[in-house]
């Protein structure tokens, strides 16, 4: 079984996804940032390393893909390979901050690549308000996410907003996780963790 969450940059993506891996013994696949080499160059100069960037975590996506289909194992994967070509890369790209002649080369690798890629069993989709994004990215303090704009946030939110009403690739659960804490309340992982079951339960 394949569990994949998705959702906005500070959402609680790799929070949820270490919790749930605790609780229902699954092995967990974490999205590359320690040591993404494209990361600080990106957000100091993102017009420059859009292509780099997308191009490294489409890879580093693909491989936990194949991983994950190897390893027969029960996995849960912070983050999809559908996030990085159903919305930031078209961001970028309507943004001005990746050519037309790099994003259709991405298009073309995602494209090829997702001929091979089975889509997760379940989706879990974190959705988030932007304060509330704003509040976490802050409290997390990472340096590099610091030159984030609102206006960048809220093009991805309205991204993640459509791409989410029209999946269809499989069972999908959104979230509304504005007023839910993950780590200190176990009543609101308890409730994340009941809706979860409901939907695997379903399953199979």
């Amino acid at each position: 079984m394949h569990i994949a969450v998705a959702g906005n940059i500070g959402a609680g993506k790799t929070t949820l996804t270490r919790l749930l891996s605790k609780h229902y013994k699954w092995e967990a696949q974490y999205e590359d940032v320690v040591d993404n080499p494209y990361l600080d160059d990106f957000y100091n100069q993102m017009e420059r390393w859009s292509f780099n960037l997308q191009i490294y975590f489409l890879n580093s996506r693909y491989r936990q893909i194949l991983d994950i289909r190897k390893s027969g194992k029960e996995t849960i994967q912070d983050r999809t390979i559908y996030e990085d070509a159903h919305i930031f890369a078209p961001n970028l790209h309507a943004m001005g901050l990746m050519t037309n002649r790099d994003f259709e080369n991405y298009n073309s690798l995602f494209q090829l690549m997702e001929t091979l890629v089975q889509p997760p069993d379940l989706l879990i989709y974190l959705r988030s308000t932007i304060p509330n994004l704003v509040s976490q990215i802050h409290k997390r303090g990472r340096e590099y996410e610091n030159t984030i704009s609102i206006d960048y946030l809220s093009r991805l939110n309205e991204r993640y907003e459509a791409w989410a009403q029209s999946y269809e690739k499989g069972n999908l659960l959104v979230i509304d996780v504005d007023k839910l804490d993950f780590v200190d309340n176990p009543e609101d992982l308890g409730l994340v963790i009941n809706k979860i079951d409901a939907e695997i339960n379903g399953l199979f």
